[in-house]
C-alpha cells in the first residue's frame, strides 16, 4: 500500500473527518450570545463607554466575523464598535456582513497600507466617530478600550477627552470561561488535528520530508474548513533539538525523532494545541531517546495533577515538575497556558525562570495546555509533548487524546 504524502493527498478518501463521525450538536446562536455576553460583562467590569475590537481573534469571537483573518493581523481595516447595551456596529467589513451586528458602516483607513500619509487624518476622523457613538448610546463615560492600533489612533482619541485603555485585556479575559458550545468547537477541532496526526504517522518513512508531513496535517485541517496554524511547528533528527525550527525540506532518516506542535485554529475557530514526538524506524530508539522521551512524559504527567479550580498560578508554579538542570536552558518557555481561538490567558513559567509576571487562578471551565520540551544543549535529540485539558469541578478531563509513544 502506497502512503506517501502524494498519495495520500491524490487518493483522498479519508480527510473529511465527518465521514467517520458525526459533528458534534452545536447551537451556534447560543455560542454567539454567550461570547457577546462575556464580551460585554468585561466592558461593564471595566467600566468602559466601549470597546474598539481590531484582533482577528476577537473579531470572530464576538460576531464570528472569519474574512481574511492573516490579512487582518497584518492590515488592520476592519473594526468593530461594542458597548454595554448600544448597537454593535461593524466598519469596514469586507463582505457585506450582517449577522450578530446592528449595523455596518464605511468605517475609516487606519493602516499605512490603506491610508499612506493621511493617517493622522484618518486617526482624527476615526476618534470623532467614537465620540459620536458614545453620544449616540446617551453616555458620558469618556473611557474606551480599543485592540492594538497604530499611535495616531491612541493621539487623536486623547485630543478629543478620551481616556484610552487596552481592548485586548478585556477581549482576552472574555474568552477566559468556555461554554459548553465551544468546549465541543474544541473537541471537533482536536477530533480533525488528530485525524491529520494519524496520516502523518502512517506517512512517516526514511525520504519523506519534513514539509511533505506538516502539510498532511495542513490539509486535513483546511479539508474540515478550518484555518491556519500558528507556526510551522515539525522538526526531526538534529533540527529537533534546540525546538522552536520550523518544518523544512529536510529529509527525514531512520532512527531520527520527528516532533511537532499543531498550534491549530481549527474548524469554526477554535484552536487545538497539541505536541507528540515520533519515533522513524528501522532503526530502534536508541536509550537516550528513550530517556528524555520519559522526561517529557513525565514532565506533563506530573504537572497535570496539579491542576485543579481554585488552584492559583503561583500555586502551580511552586509545585511544578523540576527540570533537570541539563534541560532548563532549553525547556520550553511556559509549563501551561490557556486554549481557546489561539494560545490564551493565562500562561505559568517554569519555576526555574522564575515567577510568573503575575498571579490568578484556575477556574473551571478553562482549557489548558500542559506541555514539556526536553532537549540538552549540545546534544542532537529532543522531545516535545502536549496535552489540552478541560479545567472540571474537581481536576480535569482529556481532551487530546492521540497516544503517546510510552
Amino acid at each position: 500500500m502506497n502512503n506517501s504524502p502524494d498519495s495520500l493527498v491524490l487518493n483522498d478518501n479519508w480527510s473529511d473527518l465527518q465521514q467517520f463521525r458525526e459533528l458534534p450538536n452545536i447551537d451556534h446562536n447560543r455560542l454567539n450570545k454567550y461570547r457577546i455576553k462575556r464580551l460585554r460583562a468585561e466592558i461593564k467590569r471595566a467600566n468602559v463607554g466601549a470597546l474598539v475590537i481590531v484582533n482577528p481573534v476577537s473579531l470572530r469571537y464576538a460576531v464570528n466575523y472569519n474574512t481574511y483573518p492573516l490579512f487582518q493581523a497584518r492590515v488592520p481595516s476592519t473594526y468593530l464598535i461594542i458597548s454595554e447595551e448600544g448597537p454593535t456596529i461593524i466598519h469596514r467589513a469586507y463582505t457585506d456582513y450582517t449577522t450578530h451586528i446592528d449595523r455596518s458602516c464605511p468605517g475609516r483607513l487606519l493602516n499605512f497600507f490603506d491610508a499612506g500619509d493621511t493617517l493622522n487624518d484618518n486617526a482624527q476622523l476615526f476618534a470623532k466617530d467614537l465620540v459620536e457613538y458614545l453620544e449616540e448610546i446617551g453616555t458620558d463615560n469618556r473611557r474606551v478600550a480599543i485592540e492594538s492600533v497604530n499611535p495616531s489612533v491612541t493621539s487623536a482619541c486623547l485630543q478629543k477627552g478620551l481616556e484610552v485603555l487596552d481592548g485586548m485585556a478585556l477581549t482576552e479575559k472574555a474568552r477566559i470561561i468556555k461554554s459548553q458550545d465551544e468546549i465541543e468547537c474544541i473537541r471537533w477541532s482536536i477530533a480533525v488535528a488528530e485525524l491529520g496526526i494519524a496520516k502523518m504517522e502512517e506517512a512517516l518513512k526514511p525520504g519523506v520530508t519534513e514539509l511533505q508531513l506538516w502539510g498532511l496535517l495542513n490539509y486535513t485541517n483546511l479539508s474540515n474548513q478550518g484555518g491556519w496554524h500558528e507556526g510551522q511547528m515539525l522538526a526531526s533528527g538534529p533540527r529537533i533539538n534546540p525546538w522552536l525550527q520550523e518544518a523544512s525540506q529536510r529529509p527525514i532518516e531512520s532512527g531520527d525523532l520527528v516532533g511537532f506542535d499543531t498550534d491549530m485554529v481549527g474548524p469554526m475557530g477554535y484552536f487545538c494545541d497539541i505536541s507528540r514526538t515520533f519515533h522513524c524506524g528501522p532503526k530502534e530508539p536508541t536509550k537516550r531517546q528513550k530517556e528524555i522521551y520519559q522526561l517529557a512524559y513525565d514532565e506533563v504527567q506530573y504537572n497535570l495533577q496539579l491542576i485543579k479550580p481554585g488552584k492559583t498560578i503561583r500555586d502551580i508554579q511552586e509545585a511544578s515538575y523540576t527540570i533537570p538542570t541539563e534541560f532548563q536552558e532549553q525547556a520550553y518557555p511556559c509549563i501551561i497556558h490557556g486554549v481557546g481561538m489561539c494560545d490564551e490567558y493565562p500562561r505559568i513559567n517554569p519555576k526555574h525562570l522564575g515567577e510568573n509576571p503575575y498571579n490568578g487562578t484556575i477556574e473551571e471551565g478553562m482549557v489548558l495546555a500542559v506541555e514539556s520540551y526536553m532537549g540538552a544543549v549540545g546534544e542532537r535529540d529532543g522531545v516535545k509533548l502536549e496535552e489540552q485539558i478541560l479545567v472540571t469541578n474537581d481536576g480535569y478531563e482529556m481532551l487530546s487524546t492521540y497516544p503517546m509513544e510510552i
